[in-house]
C-alpha cells in the first residue's frame, strides 16, 4: 500500500517542478512556509487539509489532485461484464460501466429504456447534475411536470435535484449514457 503522506509530497513537487516553481515561488503562492512546503514533499510532514486547500488553491489545482492513487492511463470497460439493474418489470436496463468515483465526483451508466418503459427517479442531493447522450431512440424526460423530449444523437443537462422521469412511449427502444456529477461538499 502507499503512504498517502509519501503521495502528496510527490504530487507537490511534481506540480511544483512541472511548473519551473522553487520553493520559494510555490511558498509565495500559497501562503505555506519553505520549511513546510519542503517537509511535505519529503514526506516529512502531514499538511492538515487548511494547509493542503491552500496549497491546492495557490497552485490552482484540484484538491484531489494530491489524494488520489496512481491511475492507469485507460479503463475499458464491456458492458456484457457489468451488473445489470433492471426497473419497470425490466423495461430499463441499467449497466454501470464506471461506479461512483470519490475523486471524479461522477458515474456513468448505459440504460437501455424498452417502449413503453416509465422510471420515475426522486430528487438527488442539492447540487446533483445529470447528462443523458441519446444514442438511438427518443427518450421522454419529465422534469418537475415538465416533458422535454430528447431525441436521436441529443443531449442534456439538468439539475437532478428534483423529481424527474424518463419514459419511453414511443415504438421503438431508446439507449443512453447517462452520467451523473455529484458536486463536492
Amino acid at each position: 500500500m502507499i503512504d498517502p503522506i509519501q503521495t502528496i509530497g510527490a504530487r507537490l513537487r511534481k506540480i511544483r517542478t512541472e511548473r519551473n516553481l522553487s520553493l520559494d515561488e510555490t511558498a509565495k503562492l500559497t501562503g505555506v512556509s519553505k520549511p513546510m512546503l519542503g517537509q511535505i514533499e519529503r514526506g516529512q510532514s502531514t499538511p492538515s487539509v487548511t494547509t493542503l486547500w491552500r496549497i491546492a488553491t495557490g497552485l490552482k489545482t484540484p484538491l484531489s489532485a494530491f489524494l488520489e492513487g496512481q491511475q492507469p492511463e485507460y479503463s475499458v470497460v464491456d458492458i456484457q461484464d457489468s451488473e445489470i439493474i433492471t426497473e419497470d418489470y425490466e423495461r430499463m436496463k441499467a449497466f454501470p460501466l464506471f461506479a461512483y468515483d470519490p475523486i471524479r465526483n461522477v458515474e456513468i451508466f448505459y440504460i437501455e429504456f424498452d417502449k413503453g418503459c416509465r422510471h420515475a427517479s426522486e430528487k438527488h442531493n442539492d447540487g446533483v447534475e445529470e447528462y443523458i447522450l441519446v444514442l438511438t431512440g427518443k427518450l421522454q424526460l419529465v422534469l418537475n411536470g415538465r416533458e422535454i423530449l430528447i431525441g436521436e444523437k441529443q443531449a442534456i443537462r439538468f439539475r437532478a435535484d428534483m423529481p424527474h422521469e424518463y419514459n419511453n412511449p414511443f415504438d421503438k427502444g431508446c439507449t443512453v449514457y447517462n452520467i451523473i456529477f455529484y458536486p463536492n461538499n
